[in-house]
């Protein structure tokens, strides 16, 4: 089968990738300056919206996760817009906030998976979606029209108290998802909190509902986000759903955006997993609508198939969640998400949900009466996959061009039964690469080829 290349961004954009804004936190695009900029042109945008642009900064766990809200709070106030914060947040909370209470605008301080080292600055519409591409593209001018202009600017930043109060629809809703949880098949249960967003939520959301519910991860510092934990390093959270003969396992990222699950039998289910098991439920009760689950480039081919059995159709997108929302909206779908645990419930959040994935699939446990074991062995025939990822510094687009024809030559040897993606990185200064095959050995083979073609054309070697 003959795949697409695909892209995580449009070829326009510099600064906004898959996810926001990424880098180290201090260092350009994530420097006092540049955040106090980022600040004052989304401002200037919001401002045809409204006479007094409202907007609500919600962060992670990191150390800097702070001091890059209250810097880009500053460049709000200069072009006239007002923010507060929640303090501690997960990223569909604050989606979800900032619809439910008005804002004109959301934005979330957080990196996602990534090491404590990054942030990232993800911003929400009113209508807790994240803003379209033109939207992107014309901040992301007036940012570097901003920086290049040569006037003198000095970046402050504006104290915000949280305001804790924000937090509390966003639980009662997913606390209203949880009723009737907590019972067999799915009563004991352990949550990788990856010292993240998580941490300050998942009791409040999963207790009381009869859960015996062990949780991991949940003690951050600012710097042991993510770090040997969460959706990124499910190997603790197996070793203890083993140890404690819990009937499954939940792995959240440092935002919570995503979730990966543990069965009782140590199997990983990802999002291809997740996203098969909750369509045949939804199809079975009438709920799926347009017979489709979008999913991305990323998603196995062994859940294609798989889907194609059922009599539904696999609609791929580029990567990247936004990507699948703005399909999903597109084909009025009800399913979507990616193989990496983000999975969109779209008549519940409008955008992926950790949290709600796993009220989600717990429910689905429970009302189905099998394990999540016996769900996950019933799922799929998963093909090999092998991914690499190429360091090449900031010319990844230009690298990817380059070796399309060793890209053709490759997809021709896979055949009907593989599948190439080489895609550069919305994220990191990286090409992507990652093979499919009905062969393990064959598809490494293959992944191998990719990876030395993109180094002779110009790629530093991998480390």
């Amino acid at each position: 089968m003959k795949t697409n290349s695909a892209d995580e961004k449009p070829a326009e954009k510099k600064l906004f990738g898959t996810d926001g804004i990424r880098g180290v936190a201090g260092e350009p695009p994530l420097d006092a300056k540049t955040i106090f900029v980022i600040g004052k042109c989304l401002g200037e945008f919001l401002a045809p919206q409204t006479s007094r642009p409202q907007v609500l900064i919600g962060e992670d766990t990191r150390e800097s996760s702070r001091w890059i809200g209250e810097t880009l709070a500053a460049g709000l106030r200069e072009a006239g817009a007002e923010a507060c914060t929640p303090g501690v947040l997960t990223t569909p909370g604050l989606a979800y906030a900032t619809c439910a209470e008005r804002f004109t605008c959301g934005v979330m301080i957080s990196a996602s998976h990534n090491p404590f080292q990054d942030n990232g600055i993800k911003v929400f519409s009113a209508s807790g979606y994240k803003l379209p591409d033109a939207d992107e593209l014309a901040v992301e001018r007036a940012i570097f029209a901003a920086l290049s202009d040569g006037r003198p600017l000095e970046p402050r930043r504006l104290t915000m108290e949280p305001q804790h109060a924000l937090v509390a629809p966003y639980v009662e809703f997913l606390r209203r998802r949880a009723q009737g949880i907590g019972k067999p098949p799915a009563r004991r249960v352990v949550m990788d909190c990856a010292n993240g967003s998580a941490s300050a939520m998942a009791r409040e959301v999963f207790s009381d509902f009869g859960l015996e519910l062990t949780l991991l991860a949940d003690a951050p510092d600012g710097r042991n986000i993510n770090l040997d934990c969460g959706s990124l390093h499910l190997e603790n959270l197996r070793r203890a759903v083993l140890r404690e003969h819990a009937d499954l396992g939940v792995a959240f990222d440092g935002d919570a955006d995503r979730a990966l699950f543990v069965t009782a039998r140590g199997r990983v289910v990802n999002g291809d997993g997740v996203l098969l098991i909750a369509s045949r439920y939804l199809q079975a009760r009438g709920e799926l609508r347009g017979s489709a689950v979008v999913g991305t480039v990323m998603s196995n081919l062994g859940l294609e198939r798989a889907l194609e059995a059922e009599g539904l159709r696999l609609v791929r997108t580029p990567v990247g969640d936004k990507y699948v929302l703005e399909e999903m909206l597109r084909r009025d779908a009800n399913l979507g998400g990616e193989q990496s645990g983000h999975i969109i419930f779209r008549d519940l959040a409008t955008t992926g949900d950790g949290l709600l994935t796993g009220l989600q699939l717990l429910d689905l446990v429970k009302r189905s009466g099998q394990p999540l074991a016996t769900l996950a062995e019933a799922a799929m025939r998963t093909l090999p996959q092998v991914a690499r990822n190429v360091p090449v510094g900031s010319a990844a687009r230009e690298v990817v061009g380059r070796v399309e024809t060793v890209a053709e030559q490759v997809r021709r040897r896979l055949g009907v039964d593989g599948r190439l993606v080489l895609r550069p990185s919305g994220t990191e200064p990286v090409v992507r690469v990652m093979v499919e095959a009905a062969d393990s050995q064959v598809a490494a083979d293959a992944a191998e080829a990719m990876v030395q073609a993109i180094e002779a054309a110009g790629a530093p070697a991998e480390g």
